[in-house]
This record gives structure tokens, sequence and C-alpha cells, in this order.
């Protein structure tokens, strides 16, 4: 592979993908291991880039807030969409912007509990102790946060739930 050949590469990867800049890298470098580099003057990735970013076919800061939001309706929690912005090369700061508000996190949550049919959507209460305890361990491993988790096994409905979910709606908007 050449220079053009690779400029060719990461514009067609970017035109065909929504992605981060962590994530073209990597792509970019295993292009190369496989294919192999032809000219004397190593490539210079962060070069293109950056020049990828430039000319705003990157954008950082919208992918992790796309991808941040899409976790979250599917019922991710913020530890689960802090490893997925990782493994995609977000950085830290972008990152914590992408895990959503207080409200956010908590619609999340039941979302979780809707999509795996738990209670309050399974109809009744969880009472089996190892049930609960196998709810429990699907919720920490979605990335919720235990006092969530918690909150959202010990509801007597789905009323107080979604009471609790909005009682910050005012304060994150602000």
């Amino acid at each position: 592979m050449d220079k053009a050949a690779l400029d060719a590469l990461a514009l067609t990867y970017v035109a065909r993908f929504a992605t981060s800049s962590g994530r073209l890298a990597a792509y970019l470098k295993r292009k190369l291991r496989e294919r192999g580099w032809a000219e004397e003057i190593p490539p210079d990735v962060p070069a293109i880039i950056a020049r990828m970013a430039e000319r705003r076919y990157l954008d950082d800061a919208a992918y992790a807030a796309a991808k941040g939001e899409g976790l979250r309706r599917r019922g991710y929690g913020a530890r689960r969409i802090d490893s997925a912005l990782d493994h995609d090369g977000i950085a830290q700061g972008l990152r914590a912007a992408a895990r959503g508000s207080e409200t956010e996190r908590r619609h999340a949550v039941l979302a979780f509990a809707r999509r795996k049919r738990f209670w309050p959507y399974s109809g009744e209460p969880c009472l089996d102790p190892a049930m609960r305890r196998k709810h429990l361990a699907a919720y920490l491993r979605a990335g919720h946060g235990l006092d969530h988790v918690r909150r959202v096994m010990d509801a007597r409905d789905l009323d107080d739930l979604e009471e609790w979910a909005d009682e910050n709606a005012e304060v994150d908007f602000e």
C-alpha cells in the first residue's frame, strides 16, 4: 500500500461508517499490517486522522454522544457506556458527557428492566432470592449502579419508578 491507497482507504471507511478517530486509527493500522507498506517513509496515520477530523468527516464528540444515547435507549448503564467508548478510543472528557444525566441514567435502568421483563414489567415482584441475585447480576453487567438497581428491584410499582426516574428532570435541564 502507498500513501494514496491509505488515504483512499480512510476516506472510504469514514464515508461508510459513523466512526471515531480511535476506531479509524485501529482500522488503518490493521490494514497496514495485512497489506504492508510500499514506501520508504513510514505512514503517518495520525496526520490522516487529523485531516479527516479537520474536514469534519470525524467528530469524536458527536460520535460519543450518539453512541451513549443509543446505549442508554437500549438500557445500558454508565459503566457499560464508558467501556464501549473507551474501546472506541474516545477521550475521557467526551466519555463523561456521553454517560448522560442522572435522569437519563434512571430511564436507562428502566429501559433495561423493560427489555429483560424484570420487575415491574414482569407483572409480579421477584421474591425468590436466587432469581433476585440473577437479576442483580444482569443489571450490574449492563453497567448500572447498585443504588439504581436496588431502587428498581425494591419498588412498589411502575408508577413509583416512573416518578423516581423523573424527579431530577427539572434539575438536569437547567
